[in-house]
């Protein structure tokens, strides 16, 4: 399978990225999705794409890095040209991650909101450009504790609701329902496998039982987050996303009887038709 979203630019793999995916292809794990957070990290992220066989990226500024982006004009449009350049080539996949964070109080909403707003209008207008031009890709979401704020400035978008996915989901169920009636897809990490998750258990339960499984994926999100039961190691690795896998197996199974490897392969071709890469 996939870790469709992991940071290999992050210190904790510096000089060691190989060692990481060749433990990755040894558990199982096909292939990962290297996430930008700074119109900086996302060159580095697209350097790891092309030195290695079945790593991919995405584009964009982190909600907690919007301070990254320059307030000086000239350096504004140099960062968000780093950020279009990059989303342009091939072994970018995604858009993001992007989006709101009410967790943290750093940076504050007047910084966060405006590089939001930025790249939506980018992504739709990039979408709707000349065939030399145009990028349409789909779009990593960063959502903590916003939904009921962020669902509606995404939905006063032109972009489909099917190409979104909130990753790293460790929200309510009331929450869920929220991104159920927009039509975006949800992603989970190792906080499903943890005992004190009830809540996002439930949640992942709701959307089997609406979508079936089709609109659901694994990751990381490695540095952080390992799952169980290697909860607490750090850094965490594209190595463990299967247990989180098995987590929404079991879930799955007592819903619907599906067997485990039914399941992974669903989770596969789920990854195949949200980002458009070969699971396999």
């Amino acid at each position: 399978m996939i870790d469709t979203h992991c940071h290999l630019t992050f210190p904790d793999y510096e000089g060691r990225v190989d060692a990481v995916l060749a433990d990755a292809r040894t558990a199982g794990v096909s292939g990962c999705i290297t996430i930008s957070t700074t119109p900086h990290d996302c060159r580095e992220a697209l350097a790891i794409a092309r030195a290695h066989e079945r790593v991919w990226c995405t584009s964009g500024v982190h909600p907690l890095y919007a301070d990254r982006v320059p307030t000086d004009a000239g350096q504004a449009a140099e960062a968000w040209a780093n950020i279009t350049e990059v989303a342009s080539a091939p072994e970018c996949v995604a858009w993001g991650e992007l989006g709101l964070d009410n967790h943290y109080d750093k940076p504050p909403k007047h910084i966060q909101l405006p590089v939001l707003h930025h790249q939506l209008n980018m992504i739709s207008e990039l979408r709707e450009a000349p065939a030399d031009r145009r990028i349409d890709k789909p779009v990593v979401i960063h959502c903590r504790e916003a939904f009921a704020e962020l669902i509606p400035i995404l939905r006063d978008t032109a972009l489909d609701p099917s190409r979104f996915v909130f990753h790293c989901f460790t929200g309510s169920p009331d929450d869920m329902q929220l991104i159920l009636d927009f039509g975006a897809w949800v992603s989970f990490t190792g906080v499903v496998t943890y005992k004190n998750a009830e809540d996002v258990r439930a949640a992942a339960r709701l959307l089997l039982e609406v979508t079936g499984g089709d609109r659901v994926m694994v990751e990381t999100d490695a540095p952080f987050l390992t799952p169980h039961p290697h909860r607490g190691v750090r850094p965490n690795e594209p190595k463990f996303v299967p247990h989180i896998a098995e987590t929404l197996a079991g879930i799955q199974r007592e819903l619907t009887g599906e067997s485990a490897d039914d399941f992974h392969e669903r989770l596969d071709r789920n990854t195949e038709r949200f980002f458009g890469v070969d699971a396999r």
